[in-house]
Order: C-alpha cells, then structure tokens, then sequence
C-alpha cells in the first residue's frame, strides 16, 4: 500500500490486517476486515463519481451502522471536508450546518457506490478534513475545523503514540458499543481505537440494556448516565459480567461520585477530559486517583487558573468565525475556558469552567466551586448552578440538586455551607429538587433548560 498518505490510511492499514477478522457488528450482521474495507472504496470510488474531490463539502445525514462508519472513512479518502449533522438538531440548525459550503450531502438511503478497489487517500495536509460542532453547552455550536495534518498526527490509529492510559483503556475494547450518532468526536475515535487495538464496534439501537444484551466490554457514558447505572446497580448487583471499561464524558466527576462508581460497578471507570476543539487532553484509568482526570500526556499550561493546552489532533480554529478563533486559539495553544489545578503528585483536577459564571453586585463568580461547595452537601447526589436574574444585585445563585433520599436540603443549609467556603455572594437565593438533570443532545447536562 501506498507510504505516507493521510488518514484514513492507518485506518485502512487496521482493516487490511484484520482480513476475517469481525470487525463490526449490528445485529446478526456481521462484517470483516476486508468486507468493511471493500465498502470504503466502493462508497469513495462513488463519491467521486458524484464529483467529490480535495477541498469539498461533504455533509452526513446518516444512522449508527456500518455503512455510515464506511462512509465516513470514505469521505475522508476522498480528502473531502467532511461534516456530520447529528440527531435532535433542530430544522434551522441542520439548515445552517449545510449551508456550510456543502458540494454534497449523503443520506442513509442514498449513500453513492461505484465499483473498483482503489484506496487512494487524497487529502492534503493544509486542508479542513472535518469540522467538528461542539455540544453547545455554554452557547451556540462552533463548527470546529480539524486539517489533514492534525487528525493524521491524533493518536487514535496509531498504537505507538498511544498514552499509557489509552493503551491500558485499548486492551479493554474487545467489544466496544456505539450508538447515538458516529459524527461524535468521541463515539468515532473511540471506533477506530477498537478496530486498531484488535476488538469488534457493536451497533446499539437501544442502548439502555446493551451491555448485558450484547456482551460488550466498553462504552461511552454520560455523567447522568454513571449516576443512574450506579443506582441500579445498587439495587441489582448482576449482569455486567463481561463490562471492563466505562469511559465517561461529557462534564467532571466529582471525587464522591468517582469513589462511588468505583465501589459499586469496580475498576471500569476511564474519566475522560477533552474538547472538540482539542481531542482528548486527559484520561484517568480505575487506577488513578478518584476526582482527577490523570496526568495529561500533552502540553498544558495553567494560566490565572485556566488551562490553556496543546495536542497534536487539536483544530486549527472555528469554520467562518475569525473574531472567536482569535480568542480560543492563540499562538498554536487551545484555550480551554475551563478552570483546574494540578496537585503534588502531578494528577489533573477540574473545578470549573472560566465563562461558566455568576455576577453578584458586579463581581464575577465562577459557578464549578459553587456546584463542588453544594455537592458536598450530605443529603445531595448531584447539584447545579445557573444564574437569575436579581433586582438587588443583578444576578444571583439558583440551586438545582438531585437529593439523594426523600429530604431535600433546605435553603438556608446550603447557604451556611456555601457561605461559609466561598462567602455570601455565593450562597444560593433558591434551591429546586429535581430527579434528574435535563440533557441535551450530546447526553450533557443542559443549563440553558435549567434556566429556563
């Protein structure tokens, strides 16, 4: 095969050597090595046809299965610009994502096939290879642009540049689900991790019971997700016999929450830290100390308490946004806008984000030591923080905590113990029970629904 060419080459690399190896599966359907490789050229040598070149828009309305991981790859053989529009965006979102320079958009009943065997990656090093939307948690998504160059530097196809704590998490990916939509950063990478670490993707349309339905031995969660297994868990010990990695994203655990799930599910837990706009920065394995995100194998820089850091995968800015690119990238660094601390034994912990705030008679408050004050709490599992509007100060705290047994903490509690850490501007002027947080698309917990 061809030396030197762009990703997807070592992903092609993997399925080659794979030959009968399965290598994904969905349902009885199960695909090899070189039957899924076979899909990627015939998909590519078909986008071609439709006019798909270097440099091109290309948009992805597709499912969770194997011909949209084939065609994902395939648009990247192509050196297309490849922009996937996950579900639960709404008709003016979608509308927008392709109206992004897009030559083609590629729906699961229209996915273009054309035959021939020729794998030849076309991407150039300077150009977008894909642009990636953040979750939107703290405002509008940004379309974040990854070139050639960088997600062929990423680590995930590539065994050597694996960090130990990847390389302990890939030995663990005998049978990886994914679900929910393959245009997720974390739902693909952790894909091509399992394909290159010698394991099968398993497809789950319903993902609730898949661990036990399917055998599988890892799968992306949520922080809310942990929350509700480990109550489960709690009340039925049985039938996560063969899990052996639980790779939670999406927003910090806090130390008593971390324990917990340790205690309760074993040593399964891989706490993930990372950015769309930087891959993964962080990951602690269920040997790390509870509460931090490991020792990061790539640059960061801790400045006036944010993290400011540097990976080889990171993108290279926001698609069409000069004005928030200049802000986020700087001088080959990525700005976080999340708050942390390194402790003595050199172990990451997060406390907050930077614009994550509250303005209390015109002083900013960081709401994360807010939340972590509240969650300590001993009748609270889980607590958040937005700001209200206030007529005395301007804005104020609203607490919105997940009790966890019948009582829920009063007002005033919280306030003395909040007060008491981080003075009274802090303290919450509401507390709200809730069961659970409501979540947005990306499975994080959604503010904006709090606030409203």
């Amino acid at each position: 095969m061809p030396a030197g060419e762009p990703f997807p080459r070592a992903v092609l690399d993997v399925l080659g050597a794979a030959a009968d190896r399965p290598v994904f599966e969905h349902g009885t359907r199960v695909v090899t090595g070189s039957e899924l490789l076979d899909l990627v050229a015939r998909i590519a040598n078909g986008l071609r046809a439709r006019g798909i070149g270097p440099g091109d828009g290309l948009a992805l309305l597709l499912g969770v299965n194997v011909e949209a991981f084939a065609t994902i790859l395939a648009g990247h053989v192509v050196g297309a610009r490849v922009v996937g529009v996950r579900p639960g965006l709404t008709e003016a979102q979608v509308e927008h994502l392709l109206g992004l320079d897009i030559k083609l958009v590629v729906r699961d009943s229209d996915i273009p096939r054309a035959a021939g065997s020729e794998l030849r990656c076309d991407g150039r090093p300077e150009d977008v290879a894909r642009l990636i939307h953040t979750s939107g948690s703290t405002g509008a998504p940004m379309a974040c642009a990854q070139t050639y160059a960088a997600i062929t530097d990423a680590w995930a196809a590539r065994p050597e540049a694996w960090p130990p704590a990847i390389a302990e998490l890939a030995s663990r990916l005998d049978r990886y689900l994914v679900f929910g939509s393959l245009s997720s950063q974390v739902m693909f990478e952790y894909a091509v991790l399992t394909l290159t670490a010698g394991g099968t993707v398993v497809v789950a349309d319903h993902p609730a019971d898949a661990i036990t339905r399917l055998g599988a031995t890892a799968r992306v969660i949520t922080v809310p997700g942990l929350t509700k297994l480990v109550a489960d868990r709690r009340h039925s010990p049985a039938g996560l016999s063969t899990l052996r990695a639980l790779l939670v994203s999406g927003s910090p655990l806090t130390t008593e929450r971390h324990c917990e799930a340790l205690q309760v599910l074993g040593p399964v837990l891989f706490h993930g830290y990372g950015q769309t706009e930087t891959g993964m920065i962080s990951m602690a394995t269920p040997f790390d100390p509870p509460g931090t995100v490991g020792k990061p194998p790539v640059d960061v820089e801790i400045r006036d308490g944010e993290l400011f850091v540097r990976t080889p995968g990171q993108a290279c800015g926001y698609w069409a946004d000069e004005q928030e690119s200049a802000e986020v990238f700087v001088d080959g660094w990525v700005r976080t806008r999340d708050l942390g601390h390194f402790d003595a034994g050199g172990f990451l912990h997060l406390t907050g984000r930077a614009r994550d705030v509250v303005i209390v008679n015109a002083n900013l408050h960081h709401i994360g030591p807010i939340e972590h004050v509240i969650a300590e709490h001993p009748e609270v599992a889980e607590a958040y923080v937005v700001a209200v509007p206030d007529d005395e100060t301007g804005e104020a705290v609203h607490a919105f905590v997940v009790p966890k047994g019948e009582r829920v903490p009063e007002l005033d509690e919280l306030r003395e113990l909040v007060t008491e850490r981080l003075g009274a501007a802090c303290a919450p002027v509401r507390v709200t029970a809730i069961a659970e947080p409501p979540v947005a698309p990306s499975g994080k917990p959604d503010k904006r629904l709090l606030t409203a």
